[in-house]
């Protein structure tokens, strides 16, 4: 009787678990180019009391045997990289990856991060960055005379300065992918640095070689979806209520147990 409590109680802290998980995606909801997380469980090891296929005393063979489950135990929080709905902004710097690829990000610390919020601006130096401050790579300088900034589908920045009626070419933005995705390290910020299981980052020009293709003026929402996360966390809580009435129950049977009188 007392296993019981124990397996309750691994039901309490997985749904606790879950719920951390399914309050971080809620309040991302408004966050550019979030991506979703997703608690996975698995089972727990189980006790056998009866192995299936033993001889009986009486020379016959069991059928099925006995095994008791010991819970249940959190495997991954995976993130979803499935694409979220665009909106427009009219901003010639906030830009959008339909398809596949990551935006490269330049740290103070010269190493290179990932992101898919395309949300950039211009430092005091013209340079392309995001809300950090943080260069885009390969970096980007727009002149200051520039009037206009236009980005094409293939990355390739061009800027309309004053006196001149021909737009120049002043950079190409290059975008990155990984073979698993779900295998990146989330570090905040919207940034993600590559792991063991992620891969090595493979770089190229937007549109080519199954990288998505770069638009200009939208920006890419969250892909969190409210209801689902709410449905979620209504699972959840009773998941968790259920298990408080094990543990309830198992308590009140040890406390008869325990009163017995002859």
């Amino acid at each position: 009787m007392d296993r019981s409590l124990f397996i309750a109680a691994t039901g309490m802290e997985a749904q606790r678990i879950n719920i951390d998980v399914i309050s971080n995606n809620l309040a991302n909801v408004n966050t550019t180019g979030f991506k979703k997380s997703r608690a996975d469980f698995q089972e727990l090891m189980y006790q056998s009391l009866k192995t299936a296929g033993a001889v009986s005393a009486e020379g016959n063979e069991v059928p099925t045997g006995i095994q008791i489950g010991l819970g249940v135990k959190p495997a991954a929080v995976q993130k979803m990289f499935h694409q979220g709905d665009f909106v427009s902004t009219g901003n010639n710097l906030d830009l959008v990856i339909e398809g596949n690829g990551f935006f490269q990000i330049t740290k103070p610390d010269g190493e290179i991060a990932y992101t898919r919020s395309g949300a950039f601006k211009l430092n005091s130096e013209g340079s392309i960055v995001n809300s950090d401050g943080y260069a885009l790579e390969p970096a980007i300088a727009v002149p200051a005379d520039a009037m206009e900034i236009t980005l094409s589908q293939d990355g390739t920045v061009s800027v309309l300065q004053a006196g001149s009626t021909t737009p120049a070419e002043v950079g190409q933005i290059e975008i990155a992918q990984f073979i698993n995705p779900g295998g990146l390290k989330a570090i905040g910020k919207n940034l993600f640095i590559p792991s063991g299981s992620s891969g090595e980052p493979t770089t190229g020009n937007p549109g080519s070689e199954g990288l998505g293709s770069i638009n200009q003026g939208f920006l890419e929402l969250s892909n969190v979806n409210v209801v689902e996360e709410m449905v979620n966390m209504i699972v959840s809580q009773r998941a968790y209520e259920l298990n408080s009435k094990v543990i309830q129950s198992t308590d009140e049977m040890l406390a008869l147990a325990n009163n017995l009188k002859r």
